[in-house]
């Protein structure tokens, strides 16, 4: 991907030990022609393609992803002007002088470093032009962070002239304004967001950007509804088992581990399976029996997935055309398996003789 860069503001963040005093220090803005004949054109050319080509998903597989999708919140009955971080990448965007460049990106070093999440090293804004496709530039925020060799330096010409000693763009963070979700398609409404850790800089760096839920959380919010719809129909507004009940949910919610509820037939979570499985087909379905570990798809429960009690233990039946071996050999590769009602009565047998069964 070929880009031109209009402008581009390079700035050091400072942080003191105690981290309480953070500061953003403008070493010099670029024009085109500045860029080309900088080193920092060998240095960045590559990041932009890179940050363009960067995937991203829209309700992401995990809760915790390094790249989304932002988009601008406003209020019911308001544009995206109403947006004070849209209204800023829309400034740095249509920015048609050095001067007003320059005071766009001192606005979004200033917002970066009041962030809590906010390291040393080098902040960087581009107004930039992909020349393939489209006239209207994108803008881009990077933060980078220093190579502790050369972390010392502060002379402004010569940061400017070894750049490449000086930073790194390992776990480099990015925005890119607007967001592409396909070559030569652009969302005016939203941008793409980049950080490698877990420290949250740009989400909290733009407090104004939403992002769609990850499928874990709507199918949290699904499963919650249908429970919630089934079980508070029996239950009385403002009655200690209701109040008791949502209690309970909140704690479910939250628990990292969850023990088998017990609570509704096969045949009703298997609708409710149903229904989530047409909306979104890919749902995973993942489940612990002691130390032994269960995946498959949320649309195979019920129907070659099958959870049984025998007595009082948990029984976890899969049925397939084929088994087949991939990493570690073992001697069950050549078993001859048995009648499932032998099986069955095994573990009666083995558990009933300490149990009652």
């Amino acid at each position: 991907m070929d880009f031109k860069i209009h402008y581009l503001s390079f700035f050091l963040v400072r942080v003191d030990d105690k981290e309480e005093n953070k500061r953003a220090q403008h070493f010099r803005t670029l024009d085109e022609t500045e860029y080309e004949s900088s080193p920092l054109k060998d240095f960045l050319d590559g990041e932009f393609a890179k940050i363009v080509k960067r995937k991203a998903e829209r309700h992401p597989k995990a809760e915790q992803v390094p790249t989304k999708i932002g988009f601008f919140t406003a209020e019911p009955g308001h544009d995206l002007t109403s947006n004070p971080n849209y209204n800023l990448f829309a400034k740095a965007r249509s920015a048609f002088s050095l001067l007003e460049f320059q005071e766009a990106s001192e606005q979004f070093a200033s917002l970066y470093v009041q962030t809590s999440a906010a390291r040393g090293g080098v902040f960087i804004v581009a107004k930039a032009q992909l020349r393939k496709y489209f006239d209207d530039p994108f803008v881009f925020v990077l933060k980078c962070d220093f190579e502790p060799k050369v972390a010392s330096i502060s002379d402004a010409s010569s940061l400017i002239e070894h750049v490449e000693l000086a930073i790194t763009t390992k776990n480099m963070k990015s925005i890119q304004y607007p967001y592409m979700p396909e070559e030569g398609m652009i969302e005016e409404g939203e941008l793409k967001i980049h950080q490698a850790s877990h420290a949250r800089y740009f989400e909290d760096f733009l407090k104004y950007v939403g992002y769609e839920q990850s499928m874990p959380e709507i199918v949290k919010t699904q499963v919650m509804d249908f429970v919630r719809e089934t079980v508070i129909e029996d239950l009385e507004d403002e009655s200690p088992e209701r109040a008791q009940f949502e209690e309970a949910m909140e704690i479910w919610a939250e628990s990292p581990k969850r023990e088998l509820q017990e609570r509704f037939s096969t045949e009703e979570i298997v609708e409710v399976a149903s229904r989530m499985v047409e909306h979104t087909p890919e749902l995973e379905l993942k489940m612990k029996l002691d130390h032994m570990s269960v995946k498959a798809m949320l649309s195979d429960f019920g129907e070659s997935v099958h959870l049984a009690k025998i007595g009082d233990r948990y029984v976890v039946l899969m049925e397939a055309d084929s088994v087949v071996f991939e990493k570690g050999f073992s001697p069950i590769e050549f078993h001859k398996p048995e009648e499932l009602d032998e099986v069955v009565e095994r573990i009666r047998e083995k558990h009933g003789q300490g149990s009652g069964i």
